[in-house]
């Protein structure tokens, strides 16, 4: 079983999350305490569900009917039609495999019983797992990696389906990652980028793997730039389908405040300038986006946990609070989960689980302000007072990557601009054209060997059920071969009986015929002859 991953003192137990104070009374929450809230200020709510929050940007605990699922922290958690579902999880070192639903419209619990699809007669199971990732795809969500009490050398890929409540192992294809937990899995366009984690050994990583969900073929791409170092615990964010984001994490020693950024077109990170409030270290946070908006909740360091939400306009790289909490919440702890939902054109975060001091299954709602992007005269008021937006800060390091973002920054030349932009829209037109015909090229050649494959598999099943055909053949003369040994051998015993009783009739009469011939003077029989005559001449 794996241990905590930021380990500041040997003496404490690996079952403890390691990010908040050590003299901090750990206090395990049973399951019969489920109908217990934390002693907060904040009014529970009871009525109407998540639209009864009235204020803005104020966390507020919700109470949440039926059976609550057991307290836990590292846990995955997805929002899918209306409902959130949660995944595995650490609840006093043990790993959990349960699936619990929080139905948003009823604001109400309800656990899963799941089965797993296999290819196999003999059933199967998902492997009780925490520190993994659920990401969700369309009407269904990905699980991604994770700790499990069996190692693994590569990183998993698992797919729920809440339709039919059933768990599928996916192939991949390329070269997998290796197995890991607490690293960070990012929706980009179509594909999934992994970065770092703690694999095997609690040894730490900073490598980076894409995995493309159209053709489920996994890449690991070589960076350059100023690289983030090994850690885990961390979070990160898409913004533009173009940059990645990276903050905070720890390693075995320290947590981090640090906020790394990589290109996705040229695959170089680089560490740009943050501007307002500065972030305390963390590890074990949780962040959503909010359109241009980056919302960090929770998390902790050597010395205490961290009461602030925190928020990162993607666009001007500007830290701002959100909100400040104190006590023992979700929102307040390390390996908690943070989900987006909009309901009624409202965005509420919805913050479940973690640990701080005691494991919590409690969920915690904000009704966010935040927009869902920054508008281009907001943009233009930042540039005016100094500020930079982050396509212009990162852009300003290198060349822009395509001509038509080349000739929009360059607004003060002259000529005529419009007329290179056509030209540069028809250039990428046909380079796009041409990837198309590629890619329908490439697609033809796959279904051909699709085709071929399934071909080889018919033929393949047929020589089976020959074989199977044979086989069972086999085992039909071998079973009446087995009946007709059985009989003989019960013929052999009614042998060996009769000659027994042969037997013990011989002697029977041979003793009959010594009386005979002793008690008068009579030559005996032919059958006493020899024994008679032996005697006389004696």
């Amino acid at each position: 079983m794996s241990q905590p991953c930021f380990s500041f003192s040997s003496c404490r137990s690996i079952q403890e999350p390691l990010h908040f104070k050590p003299q901090e009374p750990k206090v395990v929450v049973a399951e019969n305490e489920n109908d217990k809230m934390v002693d907060v200020q904040d009014k529970e709510v009871t009525m109407e569900g998540l639209c009864s929050v009235a204020a803005y940007d104020q966390w507020t605990p919700l109470s949440v009917p039926g059976q609550r699922p057991k307290p836990r922290y590292k846990h995955g958690a997805a929002v899918v039609q209306e409902k959130m579902y949660v995944f595995g999880g650490n609840h006093n070192g043990r790993y959990l495999g349960d699936i619990q639903v929080l139905d948003f419209k009823s604001l109400s619990w309800s656990k899963l019983e799941a089965k797993v699809q296999s290819e196999s007669a003999e059933p199967a199971s998902v492997a009780p797992c925490a520190g993994h990732s659920l990401i969700p795809s369309g009407n269904k969500i990905l699980s991604l990696a994770g700790h499990t009490r069996e190692h693994t050398e590569s990183l998993s890929v698992k797919e729920f389906d809440p339709q039919t409540c059933t768990w599928s192992i996916l192939r991949t294809y390329g070269k997998s990652p290796s197995s890991r937990g607490g690293q960070s899995v990012t929706r980009v366009g179509d594909t999934l980028v992994v970065f770092g984690g703690e694999g095997g050994g609690r040894s730490l990583l900073n490598d980076l793997h894409v995995l493309d969900l159209e053709t489920m073929t996994w890449d690991e791409f070589e960076s350059t730039g100023t690289t983030p170092s090994p850690r885990s615990e961390h979070a990160a964010a898409c913004y533009a389908d173009w940059y990645l984001l990276i903050f905070g994490g720890g390693s075995h020693s320290t947590c981090f405040s640090d906020l790394y950024l990589l290109d996705m077109q040229t695959m170089e990170w680089s560490r740009p300038e943050q501007h307002g409030i500065i972030p305390e270290p963390r590890a074990g946070h949780a962040g959503v986006t909010v359109g241009d908006n980056w919302v960090i909740t929770g998390g902790g360091n050597s010395k205490k946990g961290v009461p602030e939400t925190l928020v990162l306009n993607m666009s001007t790289l500007v830290w701002s609070v959100v909100t400040s909490f104190e006590g023992r919440a979700p929102p307040t702890s390390e390996g908690s989960s943070l989900v987006l939902h909009t309901i009624n054109g409202e965005d509420f975060l919805l913050s479940f689980g973690g640990y701080s001091g005691r494991y919590s299954n409690e969920v915690y709602a904000l009704k966010t302000s935040l927009r869902p992007s920054v508008s281009s005269s907001r943009i233009d008021e930042l540039e005016t007072n100094g500020m930079t937006p982050l396509s212009a800060e990162v852009n300003s390091s290198r060349e822009p990557i395509f001509e038509i973002e080349e000739l929009r920054d360059d607004k003060n030349k002259g000529g005529d601009i419009s007329k290179t932009l056509v030209q540069a829209v028809k250039r990428e037109k046909n380079q796009v054209e041409e990837r198309l015909e590629q890619e329908k090229l490439q697609s033809f050649n796959l279904k051909k060997e699709l085709a071929d494959v399934e071909n080889k598999n018919a033929e393949l099943t047929k020589e089976l059920q020959s074989v199977r055909d044979q086989l069972s053949d086999e085992a039909a003369r071998a079973s009446k071969l087995e009946d007709e040994v059985s009989e003989i051998q019960q013929r052999l015993q009614k042998m060996e009986t009769l000659e027994k009783e042969f037997e013990l009739l011989r002697s029977e009469r041979g003793g009959g015929s010594d009386e005979s011939g002793s008690g008068s003077n009579k030559r005996p029989s032919s059958v006493g002859f020899r024994r008679w005559y032996g005697d006389d001449e004696r």
